[in-house]
C-alpha cells in the first residue's frame, strides 16, 4: 500500500482507500455509501485509521460516533450536497495540471485582486471566472486573491464561517473546477493566493464537537464563536490546520494563502502556529509562497523574520491607509475613522512607514495600537482603498466612487496605484462597479435572525446609519442581497474611462524600474497644503519622480520652499501622467511647473519625471 501524504481524510492509495480521522470520544465506525459499516482502528492519542480495498473516487462516506451519525469527515475534500450531508472520497491525481514551469510568485511587484468566486461573474462558479481571466491580465493584475471556499451552509455566503476546511464548495463547482482556474490563472500569469479562516468556524454545518471537544478552547475571548485550540499537547486543530495550510498549496497548487484576522489566532506556544502555518506551507513546494496576514492591531511581528524574532508573513494588510485616504475623499469619520484626518501627512506617513499606529495611544479603542514597523520594507504592507469588509462597512455596499467626487476617486487611485506599498483592488474597482457588496449569509430561523441584528448593531456605530430615518440595511439571509453584489460585466466595457485610468496606472508602475522598485532608492514626502501632499520617488541615476496629490481647491504657488521639489541637477520636471486626462474623463493636462510658480488643479493628481536637460 502507498503511503499517504496527508495524516488526516480519506486517500486514494494503491488498491483502495485509506481513511485516518481524530476522535477521542469513542472508536467510530465509517460507512461508505449508506450500505457498508466497519469500525476504524485506534492508533493511539484519539486517532483511528482504516483501509478499504478496492474503493473508488466518488463514494460517499460518514463516520458513526456511538449511536449518533453519521457525520462528515472533519478533513473532507469534498462535500457534493453541502457540510450537512456524507463526504466525497476525491482523487486530486486525475486532473492533468499544465503549469509545471509555474514559478510561484514572490511579494515584488505583485498587484492583488480580491474576488468572491459567487458574485464575481453572473455564473457565480470557477468555470465562469475563468472567462475573466484575459480582462484581468490585460488591467495589468498579477496576483488574485479568492475570498474563503472551505464549505459552508446554504446556497451563498461570504465564506467566513466554513466548516469543512478541506473541502471546497459545491456551490461554485468541483474541487477539479477549482484546479482548473487555478491552472489557467498561471498559464496566463496570474497567480493565486487563498483567504484561509483559522480564527473560528461557522456555527452551522461544524460537527467537529461530535468527535472531540478538544478542538475548541474557552480560554480566550472571540468576536466570531469559540476560539480553535492550537495549544494544549497533541491539539488535533493544530495539526488539522497545519495540514490544511499545506493541503491548498499542494493539491491546488496556490500560491500563497492570506490569514484572516490573526489577532484571533490565539497561541501561547514558543512556537506559535502562524510562525508554524508559514514554514509548512514553504517546505511543501518548490516553488515561491505568498503568506499574508490580516492583523487589526498591526503586529510587525508577524511579518519580522524568524531571525528577527517574528513570525514570517510577507505582509499584512494596512488599514490605517484605507482609513485616511477614505476620510480625505469623503470627508466623514466616524465610528473607527475616528482617529483619521485624512491629512496629507497621515497620506505621506502610510507611503513611507505603513501602519500609522505603531504602538500610539488609539482613541477608538482607548488603548495602544500596533508595534514599531519603521524599517519594513514597503513592500510588505497592502493597501487598498476597497475591500470586502469596507465595502459592506459603507452600509449599503457603495463602492468609493459613489462616495467621493470623480476627481478625488482618480486622485487617491493614483496614490494607491503609484506609492512603494502592495496595491489590491477588490473585483470591479477598475471599471467603477455598481454593483454593491453587501454582507450575505444563507442561515435560516433563529440564527439568520442573530445574525441580521448583530450586522444591523454592529453598523449602527455610524451615525448615519444609526438614524431611523435612513433606508433599512439589506438582510443578510435574503437572496436578493447576494443578487444584487454579482459584477455587471457589460461595465467593463461602458465605463472605459475608469478602466483606462486604472490599466495605465499599474502599466506605468509595473513598466518603469523605479515606481516598480526595481531602480527605487527611497521615498520622501511634504505637506503642500491643507489638502495637498507631495512624494518624492528617489531613483537610481537621478531618474526621480515627483507627485502631487491635492484633495482640495486648486493650488496656486509663486514658490515652493521645499527641497523635495527640486529636480536633481542637469535635470528637468517634466509631465509624465496627469489624473485630468480626458481619457480618464478629466478636463485635460495643464502645466504644473511654470515660470510663474507651481500649479496643481483641484482634485488632481499629477506625476512628474526629471529627464535630463536638453543639450545646449
Amino acid at each position: 500500500m502507498l503511503e499517504r501524504r496527508f495524516g488526516l481524510g480519506a486517500e486514494l492509495v494503491d488498491g483502495g482507500v485509506s481513511f485516518r480521522v481524530f476522535c477521542d470520544r469513542s472508536t467510530p465506525t465509517l460507512h461508505i455509501d449508506g450500505q457498508m459499516r466497519r469500525p476504524m482502528q485506534p492508533e493511539g492519542e484519539g486517532y483511528h485509521s482504516l483501509f478499504v480495498p478496492d474503493l473508488r473516487a466518488g463514494a460517499r462516506y460518514g463516520y458513526m460516533i456511538g449511536d449518533t451519525g453519521p457525520f462528515p469527515d472533519p478533513a473532507s475534500r469534498a462535500q457534493p450536497q453541502g457540510p450537512h450531508h456524507l463526504s466525497e472520497v476525491i482523487d486530486p491525481s486525475a486532473f492533468a495540471w499544465s503549469d509545471a514551469d509555474w514559478p510561484g510568485c514572490r511579494m515584488e511587484r505583485q498587484i492583488i485582486y480580491e474576488i468572491h468566486v459567487g458574485a464575481f461573474t453572473p455564473e457565480g462558479t470557477w468555470a465562469g471566472a475563468i472567462a475573466k481571466l484575459p480582462h484581468l491580465r490585460e488591467t495589468g493584475i498579477t496576483l488574485i486573491e479568492m475570498m474563503p471556499i472551505a464549505s459552508f451552509p446554504g446556497s451563498f455566503g461570504w465564506g467566513y464561517d466554513g466548516v469543512a476546511l478541506f473541502a471546497p464548495t459545491h456551490l461554485y463547482g468541483g474541487p477539479d473546477d477549482l484546479r482548473a482556474f487555478v491552472d489557467a490563472a498561471h498559464a496566463i500569469g496570474i497567480g493565486v493566493i487563498l483567504d484561509v479562516v483559522y480564527n473560528h468556524l461557522g456555527p452551522d454545518g461544524n460537527y467537529l464537537a461530535s468527535f472531540s471537544d478538544g478542538y475548541v478552547t474557552q480560554s480566550y475571548e472571540n468576536d466570531w464563536g469559540d476560539a480553535l485550540d492550537f495549544e494544549r499537547p497533541g491539539a488535533p486543530m493544530r495539526e488539522m490546520v497545519l495540514e490544511n495550510a499545506r493541503y491548498w498549496i499542494d493539491d491546488f497548487h496556490f500560491d500563497g494563502l492570506r490569514l484572516d484576522a490573526t489577532q484571533s489566532i490565539f497561541d501561547s506556544s514558543v512556537d506559535h502556529v502562524i510562525a508554524d502555518i508559514a514554514r509548512r506551507c514553504r517546505s511543501s513546494t518548490r516553488r515561491d509562497v505568498i503568506i499574508v496576514g490580516e492583523n487589526e492591531p498591526e503586529h510587525g511581528l508577524l511579518f519580522r523574520t524568524p531571525e528577527q524574532g517574528g513570525y514570517g508573513l510577507d505582509a499584512l494588510w494596512n488599514d490605517d491607509f484605507h482609513h485616511s485616504a477614505l476620510v480625505a475623499v469623503t470627508g466623514r469619520n466616524g465610528a473607527y475613522y475616528e482617529d483619521h484626518r485624512g491629512s496629507p501627512q497621515e497620506l505621506i506617513s502610510a507611503a513611507k512607514y505603513g501602519f500609522l499606529f505603531q504602538g500610539q495611544f488609539y482613541a477608538h479603542q482607548a488603548k495602544r495600537r500596533g508595534e514599531p514597523a519603521l524599517r519594513a520594507p514597503p513592500g510588505r504592507f497592502v493597501t487598498f482603498i476597497e475591500n470586502h469588509d469596507q465595502i459592506a462597512n459603507s452600509g449599503h455596499g457603495k463602492r468609493v466612487h459613489q462616495l467621493t467626487s470623480p476627481g478625488a476617486l482618480r486622485a487617491v487611485t493614483a496614490l494607491l496605484l503609484l506609492m512603494p506599498s502592495t496595491p489590491m483592488l477588490f473585483q470591479g474597482q477598475e471599471f467603477c462597479a455598481s454593483a454593491p457588496f453587501l454582507y450575505f449569509a444563507d442561515h435560516e430561523g433563529e440564527l439568520a435572525k442573530q445574525v441580521a441584528m448583530g450586522r444591523i448593531a454592529f453598523l449602527s456605530q455610524f451615525d448615519n446609519l444609526a438614524s431611523p430615518t435612513g433606508p433599512p440595511i439589506s438582510l443578510p439571509h435574503e437572496r436578493e442581497t447576494f443578487l444584487r453584489c454579482k459584477l455587471d460585466w457589460s461595465e467593463a466595457e461602458t465605463k472605459r474611462e475608469a478602466l483606462a485610468l486604472h490599466r495605465e496606472l499599474i502599466a506605468l508602475r509595473q513598466n518603469d524600474p523605479v515606481l516598480c522598485g526595481d531602480a527605487r532608492l527611497g521615498i520622501d514626502g511634504s505637506v503642500v497644503d491643507d489638502a495637498c501632499l507631495l512624494l518624492r520617488i528617489f531613483g537610481t541615476d537621478d531618474r526621480d519622480f515627483l507627485l502631487f496629490v491635492n484633495f482640495g481647491r486648486d493650488l496656486k504657488r509663486r514658490s515652493l520652499p521645499d527641497p523635495l521639489v527640486a529636480a536633481p541637477a542637469a535635470r528637468r520636471w517634466v509631465l509624465a501622467w496627469s489624473s485630468e486626462h480626458p481619457d480618464y474623463g478629466g478636463d485635460g493636462i495643464t502645466l504644473v511647473e511654470r515660470p510663474a510658480g507651481w500649479y496643481v488643479p483641484g482634485q488632481t493628481a499629477v506625476l512628474l519625471r526629471a529627464d535630463s536637460l536638453p543639450d545646449q
